[in-house]
């Protein structure tokens, strides 16, 4: 299947990072997911630093995800990952300083678009208004979104479908691939990735957390 999503493993509930993260990708590092991340909130830095390193040496992708809106606060979060040695920052809502610190640091940066707020995160505003602050960003120097798609309080579908066509660089549609019917939807829309991580815990694609990953593998190659 031509531009197949990957998948991203997030070893977070609730979108925050659950306290058995380790164990849990220590039970899964063998499965067929490349990507794994997990959020800035949950772990004592010290662990998290430990974990992305585990990661690393396995031959994963890693990324952290940030859930903050300001610019302090996204900075803290950007010090945090270069700390950890992550190879993808997403999150935080766009900052220059925040981009420019991705670029010395060597991690690609993955900002939100459109007005978020609360956690677990909700996405409001228009698809022209995010479409039009995506472009203006990648003018920046960005490397692709962190995208609230299915934290929509509009339509989702149509929000996600509108939003990846337009935008032409990596797209990870983040948060709510809840469903297999969802997971379907995604394969359509066709992004670059998209996370999962509350509905791994929540069995909602099969028994333990390693089958399950690999169940959405391979229902992303049907």
């Amino acid at each position: 299947m031509p531009n197949r999503p990957e998948l991203v493993v997030m070893l977070t509930y609730d979108d925050l990072t659950v306290p058995d993260a380790r164990a849990i990708f220590d039970r899964c590092r063998h499965t067929r997911a490349q990507y794994w991340g997990f959020k800035e909130q949950g772990l004592p830095l010290p662990e998290m630093k430990d974990l992305f390193a585990e990661m690393k040496a396995c031959g994963k992708t890693t990324s952290l995800e940030v859930v903050t809106y300001t610019p302090d606060e996204g900075m803290a979060g950007a010090e945090m990952a270069a700390a950890c040695g992550v190879d993808i920052l997403m999150g935080t809502v766009y900052n220059d300083d925040i981009c420019a610190f991705c670029k010395a640091h060597g991690m690609k940066y993955m900002p939100f678009v459109g007005e978020v707020s609360l956690r677990p995160s909700i996405l409001e505003g228009t698809a022209d208004a995010m479409i039009a602050e995506a472009q203006s960003y990648l003018k920046k120097g960005v490397d692709g979104f962190d995208f609230l798609g299915y934290r929509y309080t509009g339509d989702a579908f149509a929000l996600n479908r509108a939003f990846v066509s337009a935008v032409k660089a990596p797209v990870c549609i983040a948060g709510s691939v809840n469903s297999f019917e969802r997971l379907e939807e995604v394969k359509q829309i066709a992004p670059w990735s998209f996370t999962v991580g509350s509905a791994f815990f929540d069995h909602v694609f099969g028994d333990s957390f390693a089958e399950q990953i690999d169940a959405v593998c391979d229902a992303l190659e049907k």
